[in-house]
C-alpha cells in the first residue's frame, strides 16, 4: 500500500501543498485533478522522492520513504515517474529507447519490447529514430519506456497531453488494462476528465494546494462538493434557486444533460447559440438573467424561446 500522510510543502515560505493525506492499494489507479498551479505535479515529485519534505510522510508497504536528502540519486527504485517532458534519447530507435530499461541478459527482452510497443500502439515505429517522431509519438514511447521495468508504482504527469484524440481513447484503454493486469499502482495528474471518470478507482481534487474532495468517479460526479469540483468533470450550470421558482437563497448545480426541452414548461429559455457536438447540439440560452447550457438533439434558432425541465438538482 502507498500511504501519504499530512504532507505540506512549499518552494518558498508559501506552501504549495497543505496537509495532504490519502492511500492507494496495490493495483489502484488514483487520478489527481485540479486547475493549473494547484500542486498536482509537486505531489507526484514528492511521492517519487525528487522533493524533500519537512512536514508529512510517504510510506510504501509501511516503510517510510526518506526522500532526496538521504539518497545520492533521487527517486525510488520500485517506482517510475513520467514527467511532462519525456526522457528519451533522440539519436537511437524507439526499440532501443525502451530497451534501455531492460536488462541485456533478459532472454525475453525483444518480446517485452514488442509487447510494450503494442500497448502504446507504436509497433510500426519500432526501428524509427526518436528524433523523427512527433510529440505525441514520443509521449507514447516514453510511456512504454517507464513500463519496461514493471514498476510497483507508476506516476504519470499529463500522460496524454500531446496525443491526438483519435488515438488517445484507444491508448487509455490499452494502458490502464495493462496496468491492472500487472497489478501496478498508478497515480495520474491530469486535466482531462475522461482520464479520471472512465478509468480511475478514486479521484483526488486539489485546489490551492488543499485536498478539496476525494471519492469514486461516480460519487464525485453525482454529488460534487461545489461548482469547482463539478466543473473539472463536465460543463456545469450554476442556476440561482430563485430562477427555478424556489423561495430559497443559493444555486443549483446542473449538468447540461440534466436539462430537457419540453412543451408547456414553467421555465422558459431564450436561445443564444447552438454548438454542434456530433451526436447532439450544446445550446446556450438565457433563463431570466442567467446564462446556461443544455443538450438538444436539434439545432435551435437564435432568439427562439423554448420550455425546459430539469431532471435533477444538487
Amino acid at each position: 500500500m502507498l500511504k501519504v500522510e499530512n504532507i505540506s510543502f512549499g518552494y518558498t515560505e508559501n506552501e504549495v501543498l497543505e496537509n495532504i493525506s490519502f492511500s492507494a492499494e496495490k493495483g489502484d489507479y488514483i487520478a489527481v485533478i485540479g486547475e493549473s498551479g494547484c500542486g498536482k505535479s509537486t505531489l507526484l515529485e514528492i511521492i517519487y522522492g525528487l522533493l524533500h519534505i519537512e512536514k508529512g510522510t510517504v510510506y510504501w508497504n509501511d516503510e517510510k520513504l526518506l526522500g532526496p536528502n538521504f539518497y545520492l540519486i533521487p527517486g525510488e527504485d520500485f517506482m517510475k515517474y513520467l514527467p511532462q517532458d519525456f526522457d528519451l534519447m533522440p539519436y537511437i530507435t524507439v526499440a532501443e529507447n525502451i530497451g534501455k530499461n531492460l536488462s541485456s541478459l533478459d532472454p525475453n527482452k525483444q518480446n517485452r519490447i514488442d509487447e510494450l510497443l503494442e500497448v502504446v500502439d507504436m509497433s510500426d515505429f519500432k526501428h524509427t529514430m526518436v528524433k523523427h517522431l512527433s510529440g505525441g509519438q514520443k509521449q507514447r514511447v516514453a510511456i512504454a519506456k517507464v513500463l519496461a521495468k514493471e514498476p510497483e508504482v507508476l506516476l504519470l504527469d499529463e500522460p496524454f497531453s500531446h496525443i491526438d484524440n483519435f488515438r488517445k481513447n484507444k491508448l487509455r484503454r490499452s494502458l490502464f488494462k495493462h496496468l491492472k493486469s500487472k497489478n501496478i499502482t498508478c497515480i495520474v495528474a491530469t486535466h482531462d476528465a475522461t482520464d479520471a471518470l472512465s478509468f480511475a478507482d478514486e479521484i483526488l481534487v486539489l485546489r490551492n494546494g488543499e485536498l478539496l474532495a476525494r471519492n469514486t468517479p461516480e460519487e464525485l460526479y453525482q454529488q460534487p462538493k461545489n461548482a469547482y469540483v463539478a466543473s473539472l468533470l463536465n460543463e456545469i450550470n450554476e442556476i440561482p434557486l430563485k430562477d427555478l421558482n424556489q423561495d430559497e437563497e443559493g444555486v443549483a448545480l446542473i449538468y447540461p444533460n440534466q436539462i430537457k426541452v419540453i412543451e408547456n414548461a414553467k421555465l422558459e429559455v431564450t436561445v443564444l447559440e447552438s454548438f454542434f457536438k456530433g451526436n447532439y447540439y450544446l445550446i446556450e440560452g438565457k433563463l431570466n438573467e442567467t446564462v446556461l447550457f443544455f443538450e438538444h438533439s436539434e439545432k435551435l434558432k437564435v432568439g427562439d424561446t423554448v420550455g425546459i425541465s430539469i431532471t435533477s438538482q444538487r
